[in-house]
């Protein structure tokens, strides 16, 4: 397990924390994201596809399970496995399918499926440092 890459930063600094984040992640097709509730990875998530051209306002997929967003014009999968029970739910749910598409797929709570990611994923943990400060760190296989 390697560290690909590491940041902390401000709530208000976070358009720079996804500049950054996006240097490295770009040859990843999947960008994995731990956190507990709270921790930021949807408001992360807005940050990058701000970074990254889209004009959609995006949101939580907890209850869709899979958002799409035009970028660049090719499509971004956001999907939150959160409400997914196990691996064999996320293939029923249309996860696998998801994840074999073209472009990049950011995962949040992939810990609930995580055979179905392929090795070109981006394991990444946002953790609070305190209300207003984020620590981010990301790794090519994942920290169990």
């Amino acid at each position: 397990m390697s560290l690909i890459f590491e940041t902390e930063f401000e709530l208000n600094e976070i358009t720079l924390a996804a500049q950054q984040f996006l240097a490295v992640a770009r040859e990843f097709e999947v960008w994995a994201l731990s956190g507990n509730l709270g921790a930021g990875k949807t408001t992360f998530t807005a940050a990058l596809l701000k970074e990254l051209g889209s004009r959609d306002n995006v949101s939580s997929p907890t209850f869709s399970i899979i958002n799409q967003y035009e970028v660049s014009g090719a499509i971004l999968y956001h999907s939150d496995w959160y409400r997914i029970g196990d691996e064999e739910e996320a293939i029923a749910s249309g996860l696998e399918d998801m994840i074999q598409q073209q472009g990049i797929k950011i995962i949040e709570w992939w810990e609930k499926a995580p055979d179905l990611l392929p090795p070109a994923t981006l394991y990444c943990y946002l953790e609070p440092v305190d209300a207003t400060r984020r620590s981010l760190k990301c790794y090519d296989s994942p920290n169990l």
